[in-house]
């Protein structure tokens, strides 16, 4: 059994998050992705909404660690958190109210693949951000990951069909509907998703959705995308491709 549910708890970004089976397990390269969001925040001062902080949609919330992450960074945040597993969604609560964050929050259960069950998001207005550390393993390295993860972990929350994108186009088909004009996307990804994410875009004109960036993680491997909603850009640079790998914050 993996560490993290034997002891009941993990810490990501600082915070003392409760783990339970089968919700998924944090990994370390998922806090690189707050701090992506997190810097992207603070460099656009346009990522905003009018109550003085983003609005932000997590796709897959698991135990709430990315979207109680940017809640507890950003005093001035809002995050709607969706996830279809029943255990996901009470563990978010839980973790929520452990770290008295409930009024700032709307966890909502809902499966992306369904398409008429994201009708309801929209009366909360306009997003800034969407985040989503999506089911992205290829189906056919399911049966190569670590035996205890295979156990005991929700396969559901990684696996992402035969090339790992089939929740990731979803997100993607979905997203353009429900952002501010230069609304932004921040994906964790596969390695070989950067190059057929970039052409699965190109196909999907439709979406107006461009691949402004990607980011390697600690280990060098590209990792994290950035993808903006096209539109205009109210002064909001856009940004570079690739770049060197982020340092990685101590601790």
């Amino acid at each position: 059994m993996p560490v993290q549910y034997i002891l009941g708890e993990w810490d990501f970004q600082g915070l003392s998050l409760k783990m339970a089976p089968p919700v998924f397990i944090p990994r370390p390269e998922t806090e690189e992705l707050v701090e992506w969001v997190l810097e992207e925040v603070a460099r656009r001062p346009c990522v905003a909404e009018a109550h003085g902080g983003p609005l932000i949609l997590e796709v897959g919330c698991g135990s709430g660690a990315v979207s109680l992450s940017l809640l507890s960074r950003l005093p001035q945040s809002r995050v709607i958190a969706v996830d279809k597993g029943e255990a996901a969604i009470c563990l978010t609560h839980e973790n929520a109210q452990r770290l008295q964050l409930r009024d700032r929050i709307r966890i909502i259960p809902l499966d992306v693949t369904s398409e008429g069950s994201w009708a309801h998001l929209l009366p909360w207005g306009p997003l800034d951000l969407v985040v989503s550390n999506p089911p992205y393993v290829f189906h056919q390295d399911m049966e190569q990951l670590a035996p205890e993860i295979l156990s005991y972990e929700d396969p559901a929350a990684l696996d992402g069909g035969e090339k790992g994108m089939d929740i990731i186009m979803h997100v993607l088909a979905l997203a353009p509907r429900l952002l501010k004009d230069s609304g932004s996307i921040f994906l964790e990804v596969d390695p070989r998703h950067p190059e057929l994410i970039g052409s699965w875009l190109q196909s999907r004109p439709d979406l107006s959705l461009d691949l402004v960036a990607a980011r390697r993680d600690f280990c060098g491997r590209p990792r994290f995308l950035h993808i903006r909603r096209s539109g205009s850009q109210g002064g909001c640079p856009v940004d570079a491709l690739s770049g060197p790998p982020p340092a990685r914050a101590p601790g």
